[in-house]
C-alpha cells in the first residue's frame, strides 16, 4: 500500500467511516467517492474480474466489507455488468468503474486485490499477471485449466511474495473444518476411502448446426484469451463453456472441484496420487457438450484411495449426500452432506457426532492479506492447485481412453472392491434412467502412473504433452517462473 500524507489520511478515513456507518445502521450516509478512498492506508481496493455469475458473490464478499472497496469491475462482455454495478452501488453508495480489458486492470497501481471469477481457461494466467504486478489474488476454482499452469501459479505466488487464495470456500466453513479435524484426530480410525460426490442434474445444452454469432457486446479476443479463438459452436457463449474442453473441465472442474478438495483434505494427502483412472461418458442426450456427465475417477494413494463420482442425470443420494463427501474408515464413516453440515457414524450406522456451521472465505483471505501471513489462508493456492490437478488427472485419463461396451468393463476394478461397487451402482443408475446397458458405449480411460514429486507421468509422453496446452500469442502462461 502506498504512503500518504496525514491530511489525506484523515479526510479519507472520515469518508470511509461515513459509508461504513451508513451500511451498519441501514442509514443513507453519503458515500465517499472511490477516488477519495484511494488515500486510506487501511482500505484495500479490489477489482472483480468476471461478474456474470459467481463474480457477484465476489462483489458481495468485498464491497464495503472487511475494510475493502470494490473500485473496478471487469468483464469481456459489457452486457453482463449491470447486476454487479448495482450491487456495488448499493453497498458503497456509488458505482465502480468498468474496464473491459483485464490487462488494464492488472497494470493499475491503484488496485490492491484482483478477485477472479472468469471461465476456467483464464484463471491461472490472470492470477499470474496480477501477482507479477504486485496484487494479492483471490481466484476461483479450479485455479487452473491444466496441471502445469496451476504449478506455475503456485510458484509465482511464492516468488513474488503475494497472498493467493483459491475459491474453495468450504475450507472456511466451521462445520466442515470441525468434521475434518474429527477425522484427522483418528476418531473414526484410519481413512481407507475418501469419496467425492457430484450428483448434480445437468440437462442438454442443445446442438447447433453451424457457428453462432458472437454478441456485439463481447470482446471475443479477450474472452478467449489463452484458449483457441475458434468459432462459437454451442448455443450459449456463457456458462455452457464448462462442457467444452478448450475452456472448461466438465463437472469435475465445475462443481466437483469443491468435493475433490474436501476428499483430499480428509485423506491428509499433500501431493498428487500415484495413479489415476477414469471411466464414463455423456449419456441421456446428444448435444454440443464434450465432457462426461457420468464419470468415475479412482486415485491411488497407496495406503488409501480417493474415488470421485459425477452424475448429471436424475439420481438418488448416496448415504445422505448428493453434492458432498463420504469417508469410509476402519471404525465408522463420515458423511459431509453439503457445504456446512456433516455427520459421523459408527460401523453399524449409529450417529456419533454432528457438525454444522458456515464461514467467510473472503474474510479469511483479507485477514491474510492484511497480516502478510499466507499460513493463515484456509485455501492457500497450493491446496487449490493440488485439488484442481486431481480433476485434470481424471479428465486426462478419460480423454486418453477408448470406447467399449459398458457390460464389458466389469473386470476393470476386479482387484478394487470399493471401485467395483461404485461401477455397479453407476450401472444401476444408468438403468434407472432408461439406458440399455448392453448397448451403452463407455469411455474406458487410460490407467496413468504419476510421479507426485515432479507432477509428470511415468513413461507416458503422450499424457505428459497434455499437462499443458498451446497458448495464443500474447496470452502465454509461462513454462517456468
Amino acid at each position: 500500500m502506498r504512503s500518504i500524507n496525514r491530511r489525506d489520511f484523515l479526510r479519507d478515513s472520515a469518508l470511509l467511516g461515513a459509508v461504513l456507518a451508513g451500511t451498519a445502521t441501514g442509514g443513507e450516509a453519503e458515500a465517499a467517492p472511490v477516488a477519495a478512498r484511494k488515500g486510506n492506508a487501511d482500505t484495500l481496493r479490489v477489482a472483480v474480474v468476471g461478474v456474470r455469475g459467481r463474480g457477484l458473490s465476489h462483489v458481495g464478499g468485498f464491497a464495503n466489507r472487511h475494510g475493502c472497496v470494490v473500485t473496478t469491475l471487469c468483464d469481456a462482455d459489457s452486457a453482463v455488468i449491470g447486476n454487479a454495478m448495482r450491487a456495488v452501488a448499493k453497498a458503497q453508495g456509488q458505482e465502480p468503474r468498468f474496464v473491459q480489458d483485464v490487462r488494464k486492470v492488472i497494470e493499475d497501481k491503484d488496485i490492491d486485490i484482483v478477485s477472479i471469477a472468469t471461465p476456467n481457461h483464464w484463471h491461472s494466467l490472470m492470477a499470474i499477471w496480477a501477482i507479477q504486478n504486485g496484487k494479492d489474488v483471490y481466484v476461483e476454482k479450479p485455479v487452473s485449466h491444466n496441471v502445469s499452469e496451476g504449478r506455475r501459479l503456485v510458484e509465482s505466488a511464492r516468488k513474488y511474495g503475494r497472498i493467493c487464495q483459491a475459491g474453495t470456500q468450504i475450507r472456511s466453513h466451521k462445520g466442515i473444518r470441525d468434521a475434518i479435524a474429527f477425522l484427522h484426530a483418528g476418531k473414526l480410525g484410519k481413512v481407507r476411502v475418501a469419496r467425492g460426490l457430484c450428483y448434480k442434474l445437468r440437462g442438454s445444452i442443445g446442438k447447433v448446426q453451424g457457428p453462432r454469432p458472437i454478441p456485439k457486446t463481447v470482446d471475443y479476443n479477450l474472452w478467449c484469451g489463452p484458449a483457441p479463438d475458434g468459432p462459437l459452436m454451442r448455443k450459449n457463449l456463457h456458462y455452457d463453456w464448462h462442457w467444452i474442453w478448450d475452456y472448461g473441465n466438465g463437472d469435475l472442474g465445475n462443481q466437483g472441484i469443491h468435493q475433490m478438495d474436501v476428499a483430499r483434505w480428509g485423506l491428509g494427502k499433500n501431493e498428487l496420487s500415484g495413479g489415476a483412472l477414469s471411466v464414463g461418458g455423456r449419456f441421456g442426450y446428444v448435444d454440443d457438450g464434450q465432457t462426461a456427465n457420468t464419470q468415475i475417477c479412482v486415485f491411488d494413494y497407496g495406503d488409501s484411495e480417493l474415488i470421485f463420482e459425477v452424475r448429471g442425470l436424475l439420481t438418488k443420494d448416496y448415504k445422505g449426500a448428493k453434492v458432498g463427501n463420504i469417508f469410509h474408515c476402519s471404525d465408522g464413516y463420515l458423511v459431509i452432506h453439503d457445504y456446512e453440515k456433516a455427520t459421523a457414524f459408527s460401523p453399524n450406522g449409529e450417529v456419533v457426532a454432528h457438525f454444522s456451521g458456515g464461514g467467510d472465505h473472503f474474510g479469511n483471505f483479507v485477514q491474510a492479506v492484511r497480516s502478510r501471513k499466507p499460513e493463515l489462508l484456509h485455501g492457500d493456492i497450493l491446496e487449490g492447485h493440488l485439488s484442481s490437478a486431481l480433476c485434470h488427472l481424471g479428465n486426462l485419463s478419460y480423454r486418453l481412453g477408448s470406447t467399449k461396451q459398458f457390460d464389458k468393463t466389469k473386470a476393470l476394478f476386479e482387484d478394487d472392491k470399493a471401485a467395483a461397487e461404485t461401477l455397479e451402482r453407476t450401472q444401476q443408475h444408468l438403468k434407472a434412467n432408461g439406458l440399455p446397458i448392453d448397448k451403452v458405449q463407455y469411455q474406458i480411460g487410460r490407467r496413468l502412473r504419476v510421479d507426485p514429486t515432479k507432477e509428470v507421468f511415468v513413461g507416458d509422453k503422450q499424457a505428459d504433452a497434455l499437462l499443458t496446452r498451446p497458448y495464443r500469442k500474447g496470452f502465454e502462461v509461462p513454462a517456468s517462473v
